[in-house]
């Protein structure tokens, strides 16, 4: 797992509610960044696959994303960059990963 960040990661545990090929899930972050997050889940992926998600954060709220699976470490989780990320979800990570640091 040779990945080159654009963003620094902010170690964070949120809630998420991701959906796949394969079904739904409900997982945690253990970390997030402007460009993805870490998904700490046993559900699996494939790596490239594009999953739909929500994020809850610290104040509650949820935002939708998506996002292309970049790597997966079986039984512990998978690495996804956001893709087609909207202003205002850019705006509510900012600000929340903000308050991480």
């Amino acid at each position: 797992m040779d990945e080159k960040r654009q963003h620094a990661r902010a170690p964070v545990l949120l809630e998420i509610l991701w959906e796949s090929a394969a079904g739904k899930y409900e997982a945690r972050t253990s970390d997030v960044s402007l460009g993805g997050c870490f998904i700490d889940t046993i559900g699996q992926v494939a790596v490239g696959e594009t999953i739909s998600f929500k994020l809850q954060l610290l104040s509650g709220q949820w935002i939708e994303l998506q996002g292309e699976v970049k790597y997966e470490l079986p039984g512990i989780g998978f690495g996804v960059k956001f893709k087609d990320l909207s202003a205002l979800s850019q705006k509510h990570l900012e600000a929340h990963i903000k308050t991480q640091e």
